[in-house]
């Protein structure tokens, strides 16, 4: 492959210093920064994605980032073609693209394509639904660990629209949507990347979550939910049903305490984080490095833009 189809990632959990690091790397390598990341592509949504500031994205160029708004749909497949354009783009200018983020899907559908997944079964979909209702969504995951324990392995138990598709997909099809996406393999590899994925201790990355929560509702989350109620977005909406967004609102609904707030904010992103390392764990081609490791980080992208060999690095343990 071409050398000018190569393109950095840098990927990891919430909270564990992307950002930082893809500005010091982008300086190093005269990169610009592409999103991967779901909630920061949504506009007056600043506190609660820990989206770069506009002092960061003055030192270094950001695309998709902040360009969406919140009522929007928006998917996989809409951020895999619009992140090749910028990508293409940035290639022909002979600019390297650095694409950071935490989220895996938006990752593997940009680098391999998207499972052409079968079209949906209303009335299966229908009928899950229901049993999903009655029995609770953690009954259909048990079900899913049954007859396709590798999706399972992937989806949170109270994931409902998830569970009930993997379901749907295997009963339509009468094969497991896992062995579907293996067989596609995601093959469509229109560009060759470093991957670098960023750790820390566990119980080290758990406090910086919780500092982290605590300065977003100390930064004005509050305020920021309360803007966008005001500006009519719904609190059903799938971008306010995010981690942070739906505990303020259940807040300022009377729902909850500050203190509760608080606790199951810092509760649901450390879960968050843990499923994060889940999904990149499952990736033999990442690079693991700590924060601090930036150097290395650099010599690793010199050499990989220069089409050296890179030794392999230890996988990244539990």
């Amino acid at each position: 492959m071409e050398p000018m189809k190569r393109i950095i990632i840098v990927c990891g959990p919430t909270a564990v210093g992307k950002t930082g690091v893809a500005l010091k790397l982008a300086a190093a390598a005269g990169a610009q920064i592409v999103g991967a990341d779901s909630m920061q592509i949504y506009r007056y949504m600043d506190i609660g994605t820990a989206k770069p500031t506009a002092k960061e994205q003055a030192r270094v160029p950001h695309h998709l980032v902040d360009f969406c708004d919140p009522a929007e749909p928006f998917n996989a497949a809409a951020y895999s073609r619009l992140a090749r354009k910028a990508i293409d783009r940035l290639l022909e200018k002979g600019v390297v693209p650095l694409v950071v983020g935490g989220t895996g899907l938006y990752i593997k559908g940009l680098l391999g394509g998207l499972f052409p997944a079968p079209s949906p079964d209303r009335s299966i979909r229908q009928r899950l639904q229901a049993e999903a209702e009655q029995l609770g969504t953690p009954a259909l995951h048990d079900r899913l660990v049954r007859v396709d324990p590798s999706t399972a392995a992937r989806l949170h138990p109270n994931d409902t629209a998830r569970v009930v598709r993997a379901l749907e997909v295997l009963a339509a099809t009468g094969e497991p949507i896992s062995r579907q996406q293996d067989r596609h393999r995601f093959e469509d590899e229109p560009y060759r990347a470093l991957k670098i994925g960023l750790f820390l201790k566990r119980e080290v990355l758990y406090r910086r979550i919780d500092r982290r929560c605590d300065a977003m509702l100390e930064a004005g989350l509050i305020e920021e939910v309360k803007d966008l109620l005001k500006r009519g977005y719904s609190p059903q909406l799938k971008s306010m049903q995010s981690i942070g967004y739906r505990h303020v609102v259940d807040y300022l609904q009377g729902r909850a305490t500050f203190e509760e707030t608080r606790r199951l904010f810092c509760r649901d992103t450390r879960r968050y984080a843990k499923r994060q390392l889940t999904w990149f764990r499952s990736d033999p081609e990442i690079r693991w490095l700590t924060p601090e490791e930036t150097n290395k980080a650099c010599s690793m992208i010199r050499k990989f833009l220069a089409g050296e060999q890179i030794d392999a690095g230890p996988a990244l343990g539990g």
